[in-house]
């Protein structure tokens, strides 16, 4: 059974082997919070640093297909991510270029209304701007999952809606369970499930509340989920830090924007970093929200769904070339008759996803014995290793 969570914010070998030891097949990493382009480029290369220090653990995935590989291997597969939008400075030509350097995943917004939408912080939510839905199309063009686990309500909505691929919140809880600015409503959730996306279930301590008591508990929250959205698009994002210290929580509550105090999903009440769950208190602990949902009364695909398949299924057939190649053994189509055609010529197999199927908003695709809608495909299937022409 392949374990996948949604977010993990620490990084270092510890770290790697608490995933090991958890039998994590893959994680979400984070790149940034408030970190620019460059300062997210040196944190790409610090990845790069680790895996090659740590290749007997890890290993960098750019595709589903890497994961099940690496998975298979008996190591974590490592997907970049990123909690904010600010590594492309705003401009929307650096998306396909962190693409590129192997960031698979962004949140539209931290903590703050930015160019793209609003924050669930804000006391007003603006909704997905202009440029916002720019960059959800760019982010749907190259194949780079759009987050949504901090963004505003009416902004979540509204990239649901705009949306030509599903989204995710790769680490949040329903509202209606727990109440908190960092949660999600029912309709949000409900419009998630109904194009395909996925919830990534938290069990950090300030959005969890009494359902992070025991593994017993936080399986009821799983299952309070369930009726809301469908085992299907149910899915863990941790949004573990064991690692994180007090100079790394001040920078992920004021980043360089404010001296005040910030209490991020926090309270005056209860400032400071949150320890762990106690049944939880690192990736070594996976297993038991496992048991407990065995406990629970899950029937075992639905387990097997919950703790990972859901950000996997189904596999996508496109992305077959390799992801390190040089210039002069590249096999890249150039011709864009064979893009149309929807094959490679100068590489046998190599199948392209059409524009007009990644945009496709109808059944009708599928009635007529067309290729199924990229819209129905999960989180994750739309990673790829070369973006859309």
């Amino acid at each position: 059974m392949l374990f996948v969570d949604g977010l993990e914010c620490s990084n270092d070998r510890e770290v790697l082997l608490d995933l090991r030891t958890g039998g994590v097949g893959c994680v979400t990493a984070t790149l940034a919070f408030w970190e620019d382009a460059l300062e997210t480029m040196e944190n790409i290369a610090r990845w790069r640093d680790l895996e090659r220090d740590n290749e007997d653990l890890v290993e960098i995935a750019v595709t589903a297909a890497d994961i099940e590989r690496i998975h298979a291997a008996g190591k974590t597969a490592i997907l970049l991510g990123a909690q904010n939008s600010t590594p492309f400075n705003e401009r929307l030509r650096f998306v396909e270029l962190f693409w590129h350097m192997g960031m698979r995943v962004c949140q539209l917004t931290y903590n703050n209304q930015n160019t793209y939408g609003g924050s669930c912080y804000e006391p007003a939510d603006s909704g997905l701007s202009r440029f916002g839905r720019e960059l959800v199309d760019e982010m749907n063009r190259v194949g780079m999952l759009v987050d949504l686990s901090h963004v505003g309500e009416r902004t979540g909505l509204d990239a649901i809606e705009h949306s030509a691929q599903p989204v995710a919140v790769t680490h949040a809880n329903p509202a209606s369970v727990f109440a908190h600015p960092r949660n999600k409503g029912d309709d949000l959730l409900k419009a998630l499930a109904e194009r395909g996306g996925v919830l990534g279930l938290a069990a950090y301590r300030n959005i969890t509340g009494p359902w992070g008591e025991s593994p017993d508990k936080w399986a009821e929250l799983v299952e309070r989920a369930v009726e809301i959205l469908g085992v299907e698009h149910v899915g863990i994002g941790t949004d573990l830090s064991t690692k994180t210290g007090q100079v790394e929580l001040e920078w992920m509550r004021k980043g360089r924007w404010t001296r005040r105090t910030q209490y991020g999903a926090g309270t005056p009440e209860r400032p400071g970093k949150q320890p762990p769950l106690d049944w939880l208190a690192s990736a070594a602990d996976f297993p038991n929200i496992k048991e407990a949902l065995v406990r629970r009364g899950f029937a075992e695909p639905d387990v097997e769904a919950v703790m990972g398949g859901n950000w996997l299924r189904p596999s996508w057939t496109t992305g077959l070339l390799p992801r390190r190649r040089s210039r002069s053994s590249s096999t890249m189509c150039r011709t864009p008759s064979a893009r149309k055609a929807g094959l490679c010529t100068r590489s046998p197999g190599c199948r392209w996803t059409s524009r007009a199927a990644s945009s496709c908003r109808s059944s009708a695709r599928v009635d007529a014995g067309n290729p199924p809608c990229s819209r129905s495909s999960p989180a994750w299937s739309l990673l790829r290793r070369e973006p859309s022409p």
